[in-house]
């Protein structure tokens, strides 16, 4: 019940970016509008896993309660993309509420299965960031079929998904077995988290992950363009996107087994080692056949989100159970800031450079997420 509700309230993330070029007219932007509609539910979601880390929201108050909430706020802000009226600020602002309440939704659900998974952790959190992943990809899929033609539709029917996904969980998830509620409020719980070396590292390897991820799948669709474009090709620019995006999902699940096998730490290493490879790789990958094109594209889609439930396992692992969600929201928080500045950099060099080779900046990531663990504990 988690893992479908984690995808319905999910599947409001990119919706914007599904259907940006009737936004685009809409409001009168033009191709910056990729960065703005992506950076503002990115801004939205930190400024609300601060907000909620802070308060200790997910600690001190029914975890299952604050994501319905949360998912009947985010729908709402997400309905506003349909005014015919819609400006630049209006979009923004909608978008960047619909990012504030999905702090009430990702990092709560992980804390919600943190609450009934004392051991295999791991395997619960790929599912659930599988989930995370299947979600974002949905707007893609709908927007690349007939139902696409009617973008108010799409953002009807993710609305719709994130309402029900929200009730059912607060009706059939009760508070799990090994939560241990915070019933005072520490303003200073943020920084003592990271005086725990285990935290910290984990934090880090996420933090460098998250300088990729978001980037990546918010200019896939440009990467998979600038192919078209250079091979005279006609590759379906959404339903690619949405399968280069689930297969991600996929391997979230396909890494929580061997999580059990391998350990997280070593399966997170692996991941982030080869999708920055990817990264350094990416303007080969312009050169190839169609066929070679997708498979590299999609083994990079693969890869670049596999690490992610293990580095979450991993911070969920180094901490005191009453301190999981607000550890967890706190990571998010500066993970998805990082995502901004990664989005706005591609978003401003993709008018002025050959879009084959944006994507070798996201190389930076993985490398400096992969530093803190070739140092000795202190």
């Amino acid at each position: 019940m988690i893992i479908l509700s984690q995808f319905a309230c999910t599947s409001l993330w990119f919706a914007g970016n599904a259907i940006v070029d009737v936004l685009a007219l809409k409001t009168g932007l033009g191709t910056e509008i990729v960065g703005y509609v992506l950076s503002s539910v990115q801004f939205g979601f930190i400024t609300g896993t601060l907000v909620f880390a802070l308060l200790m929201i997910a600690d001190r108050f029914s975890p299952s309660r604050v994501f319905m909430v949360c998912s009947m706020l985010a729908a709402l802000c997400n309905l506003v993309l349909l005014s015919e009226e819609l400006s630049k600020w209006m979009l923004l602002l909608a978008r960047f509420g619909t990012g504030f309440f999905l702090a009430g939704i990702y990092p709560v659900g992980m804390k919600i299965a943190a609450d009934y998974y004392e051991k295999g952790l791991g395997k619960a959190l790929g599912f659930l960031v599988g989930a995370l992943v299947f979600g974002t990809a949905l707007p893609y899929f709908v927007s690349g079929t007939e139902l696409g033609s009617h973008p108010d539709t799409l953002i009807k029917t993710v609305s719709i998904l994130s309402v029900l996904g929200g009730v059912l969980l607060w009706m059939l998830v009760p508070n799990g077995p090994y939560r241990k509620p915070s019933r005072v409020l520490q303003l200073n719980a943020g920084s003592a988290l990271f005086k725990i070396v285990g935290y910290r590292k984990a934090a880090f390897g996420y933090f460098g992950h998250m300088w990729e991820l978001y980037a990546f799948w918010a200019f896939t669709p440009l990467a998979i363009q600038t192919f078209n474009l250079l091979n005279s090709e006609t590759l379906s620019v959404p339903i690619w996107t949405g399968i280069i995006i689930s297969l991600g999902g996929l391997s979230c699940i396909i890494g929580g087994f061997l999580s059990q096998k391998i350990g997280s730490l070593k399966l997170a290493h692996i991941a982030l080692t080869i999708s920055g490879l990817c990264c350094l790789l990416s303007p080969l990958f312009f050169q190839l056949p169609p066929s070679l094109f997708l498979v590299g594209w999609c083994l990079w889609g693969m890869a670049v989100i596999a690490d992610s439930p293990q580095f979450s396992n991993l911070v969920a692992s180094a901490i005191p159970a009453e301190l999981k969600g607000t550890g967890l929201t706190l990571v998010n928080c500066i993970g998805f800031a990082i995502s901004i500045f990664s989005i706005q950099l591609l978003s401003y060099l993709s008018t002025n450079t050959n879009p084959k080779y944006l994507f070798m900046l996201l190389a930076l990531g993985p490398l400096l997420g992969l530093i803190p663990f070739t140092k000795k504990s202190s």
